[in-house]
């Protein structure tokens, strides 16, 4: 059974970084497709990236330009590195594994204020 963690949130300031990271085991990472998604408060939970088994990204309108999705096969771990955060960015950043099933982490919570 796949399980997710995520690490690497925290508070920043706007116009900062953070690099998440969603380590996994029981499985190995390059069978699935994975995205990070956000969910801030009283909103639904949104895709902000993701990266398909060959090494294809995709990003939603609102980070482009600014985050990268990344893999590393060897780690088991796939990354978002997040660049000039903005306060809207503030969620709880969850990373999802998808093949014939959909595994989910718990989140880790980003806070972008000054």
């Amino acid at each position: 059974q796949l399980q997710l963690v995520e690490s690497g949130g925290g508070l920043v300031q706007p116009g900062g970084s953070l690099r998440l990271s969603c380590a996994a085991s029981g499985s190995t990472l390059d069978y699935y497709a994975i995205g990070w998604f956000r969910q801030a408060p009283g909103k639904q939970r949104e895709l902000a990236a993701d990266i398909a088994r060959s090494g294809a990204t995709n990003y939603a309108d609102s980070v482009k330009g600014r985050f990268t999705i990344s893999r590393d096969n060897a780690k088991n771990t796939v990354y978002l590195q997040m660049n000039s955060l903005k306060p809207e960015d503030t969620a709880v950043y969850y990373c999802r594994a998808t093949t014939a099933n959909i595994y989910w982490g718990q989140g880790t919570q980003v806070t972008v204020s000054s």
